[in-house]
């Protein structure tokens, strides 16, 4: 009985860990939320607890390491975590998410080694990281302008790498790009999403860009 009560309180600890991190995912209505990050840590415990027994049972009597079979959790991830990763325009949403996932993996195989102490104090970082962190970053954006800048540029190749790299060495932030049907004239118009930092002063940005070749007008 002391074997399956051990393995047993594993599985649990480990389905409570990966909830609580999947319950902070859930309240944010992510891709993976609740039920998945509990999955995935039950699983990398599971995992870590064959590997063990696998381990246990073999010794030394072959060359190969059955604990390899833990270690193919940590890639293994790698493909649930994609799918929680999307494009938005220039931008990339559901890293967090992704990363969470790999977090839980982690947690999970601690659970299943027998690492409580290294499990409990992950999650509760993770969760702080989470939570407070989130906030941090909030504060820290309020700082950041966003604003849509209206271009008429030429129709040329390039032309929209010039303007992009010009911006780039301004420290701006790209969050989208939408360009309309070239005129007649060869020239075409451009919407560009941007996220201003705090210092830098629109004129200055505007009279940067204004001076590039090939750039007919700027306006927000």
């Amino acid at each position: 009985m002391g074997y399956e009560l051990n393995v047993t309180l594993r599985l649990i600890m480990a389905a409570v860990l990966g909830g609580l991190i999947g319950l902070e995912r859930e309240s944010l209505n992510k891709a993976a939320g609740f039920r998945t990050h509990t999955l995935v840590c039950v699983g990398s415990c599971l995992i870590m607890i064959i590997s063990i027994e696998m381990y246990t049972r073999v010794g030394q009597q072959q060359i190969g390491d059955p604990a390899r079979l833990a270690a193919q959790v940590v890639s293994g991830i790698g493909f649930l975590g994609a799918g929680t990763i999307m494009r938005s325009g220039l931008g990339v949403k559901g890293l967090t998410t992704a990363a969470t996932l790999w977090v839980v993996a982690g947690i999970g195989l601690a659970v299943g080694a027998g690492s409580y102490f290294p499990a409990v104090v992950s999650t509760a970082i993770v969760f702080l990281v989470l939570v407070y962190l989130s906030r941090i970053e909030a504060v820290i954006r309020t700082n950041k302008k966003q604003r849509i800048l209206s271009l008429l540029i030429e129709d040329k190749p390039g032309q929209i790498g010039l303007v992009c790299s010009a911006l780039g060495d301004m420290e701006v932030d790209i969050r989208n790009i939408e360009l309309s049907e070239p005129q007649k004239d060869q020239r075409v118009k451009v919407a560009l999403t941007l996220i201003l930092p705090y210092y830098l002063k629109e004129t200055e940005m505007i009279d940067t860009i204004r001076r590039l070749p090939g750039v007919y007008s700027v306006n927000f």
